[in-house]
């Protein structure tokens, strides 16, 4: 008899997500049709520090075909002799990437493109995400044959988990010699748990299937003189007045800010970035400036307030998801609860400078007499009318931002950051560029938007400070602006500010607080 090799799949997926229940789904249907099969396990824990992986390995040929013989079967998987690897994780499938299982000549990768974030992307103080399409270009150049679907939004659509969706990928994939029936089969069809895996498993079917379809139509067509049509709805406004390698960005960016506020706000959005469009085209850009700031300009001029959190708080698609997340059924009862707690700043923001300054007064008058900040402490039940009434009157008072001290400060300083890039423009555009991405150090909420815009002022003031070539001082622009984004205290960024001739940020004076200690007390 001729040699054969067993067919290796490695499946990798996080803790809960049922990856032992998909690998004894694979041995039940290698052993329905008489396969020799076999399967071994690492587990894993249920956060990031990494997936719980199982390894099979299926005989190609049933018993009765072996004339009496029995396959050895191995408990590890070889570095390149991988068949499939299915994992419910883009990164994950990177890190297996990474430990040399795959090859491109014969493996077949199919991954979701979903990410759940690692410890270390979330504390980072930047955007800390891997970039997805880094992992997919990692995935297409390892594979002889890969499929990158969106495993999580199916599971949810299914009401199951993601093995049931994994399951329908690898049967659709052509990988394995049994016909759909029999993966349908080891599932089951008793119980609600079974239809919902059974919806999962379609859907996963159904999404590798259909990418398969296409890339034998595209191989058999061989046509690439007809691109898709673009279908994306550009404002008027965007499409008359700015580049087109900037509407897709603007595009985003108009949608976002009109949602925030309202059409008029929109609009001041858009001629913001004519005006840098007239600047940067002047000085022979093509567009890469405006783009960059159509990205920061739309997310600063979005800042979050009080009213932006509560109008978050109180949409529908967040009940929904948070009902799908909780697996809440229909007929489940389901509570809600919301912790805010605002503290002078996010209040005094909506009201006249002339209000807000004799607040914020007294609350420094507070804290300088070693007290506490003024906050004010609620729950809101999200769930009950009251609670959603509350939270829909909190969001209805974005029409008292345009009024509010905070707005017209987030205004001016918007403009100053614009009229830097605009200015920078006369330069080099490549300095405008980096000045425009400065844009990304303003983010999150309180205490750190406000250091975020100081060091924003300091920045431009001193590292665009005349006395260095523009490429000069574009090289040490990114340099800062990196260093700013390294850690909360701004070591980093302080350091980088000395190394390039610029002071470092003042001192900003804080107040002691004496606090009580009870077991002193008598």
């Amino acid at each position: 008899m001729k040699t054969m090799q067993p067919i290796s799949i490695l499946l990798c997926a996080l803790g809960g997500e049922g990856g032992g229940v998909l690998a004894d789904w694979l041995v039940d249907v290698a052993r329905l049709r008489d396969h020799p099969a076999q399967a071994t396990s690492i587990p894993g824990v249920a956060q990031r520090t990494g997936a719980t992986t199982y390894y099979i390995e299926i005989f190609a040929q049933p018993t009765s075909a072996l004339q009496g013989k029995r396959p050895v079967l191995g408990l590890n998987p070889l570095p390149g002799r991988l068949d499939a690897l299915v994992s419910s994780e883009l990164l994950e499938t990177a890190r297996q990437i990474g430990n040399g299982l795959c090859s491109a000549t014969h493996t077949q990768v199919i991954t979701s493109s979903a990410r759940i974030l690692t410890t270390m992307e979330k504390m980072t103080l930047g955007d800390g995400r891997q970039d997805a399409s880094a992992l997919q270009q990692l995935v297409a150049a390892h594979s002889r044959e890969h499929h990158i679907v969106d495993m999580a939004r199916m599971t949810q659509e299914a009401g199951t988990v993601v093995s049931a969706v994994m399951l329908g990928c690898i049967a659709a994939s052509g990988l394995l010699p049994f016909a759909r029936s029999d993966f349908e089969t080891v599932i089951g069809h008793g119980g609600k748990t079974a239809e919902a895996s059974l919806r999962g498993f379609a859907l996963g079917f159904a999404a590798i299937q259909a990418q398969r379809q296409q890339t034998a139509f595209v191989q058999a067509v061989l046509d690439t003189d007809n691109p898709p049509a673009h279908t994306a709805s550009v404002p008027t406004d965007v499409a008359r007045l700015l580049p087109t390698a900037a509407h897709a960005m603007a595009t985003l960016g108009h949608a976002r800010v009109q949602q925030y506020q309202n059409a008029a706000y929109a609009r001041l959005y858009v001629q913001r970035l004519q005006t840098l469009w007239d600047a940067e085209s002047a000085a022979g850009g093509e567009g890469a400036v405006t783009q960059e700031a159509a990205r920061w300009l739309a997310l600063w001029m979005a800042y979050d307030d009080v009213v932006q959190v509560a109008d978050l708080k109180s949409r529908r698609s967040r009940a929904d998801r948070v009902r799908q997340e909780a697996r809440a059924g229909a007929h489940d009862l389901l509570r809600i609860y919301d912790h805010f707690k605002p503290g002078m700043p996010e209040l005094a923001g909506l009201l006249p400078e002339f209000l807000a300054a004799r607040l914020l007064r007294w609350d420094r008058a507070r804290v300088a007499a070693g007290k506490a900040p003024w906050a004010m402490p609620l729950k809101i039940g999200s769930h009950s009318i009251m609670g959603m009434l509350a939270l829909r009157a909190m969001a209805h008072l974005k029409i008292l931002r345009p009024f509010g001290s905070r707005h017209a400060a987030e205004q001016q300083a918007i403009a100053q950051w614009l009229q830097a890039t605009a200015q920078a423009c006369t330069h080099s555009t490549a300095l405008a560029l980096e000045v425009a991405r400065c844009g990304r150090l303003i983010k999150g909420y309180g205490s750190t938007n406000e250091r975020g815009k100081h060091n924003l002022q300091h920045i431009l003031t001193h590292v665009l400070a005349p006395g260095q070539t523009p490429a000069d001082q574009a090289l040490a622009l990114a340099r800062v602006r990196e260093a700013a984004l390294q850690d909360e205290g701004g070591k980093a960024l302080d350091q980088a500010l000395r190394s390039h001739g610029a002071p470092a940020r003042p001192l900003v004076a804080q107040p002691i607080r004496w606090m009580k200690n009870p077991r002193l007390q008598t």
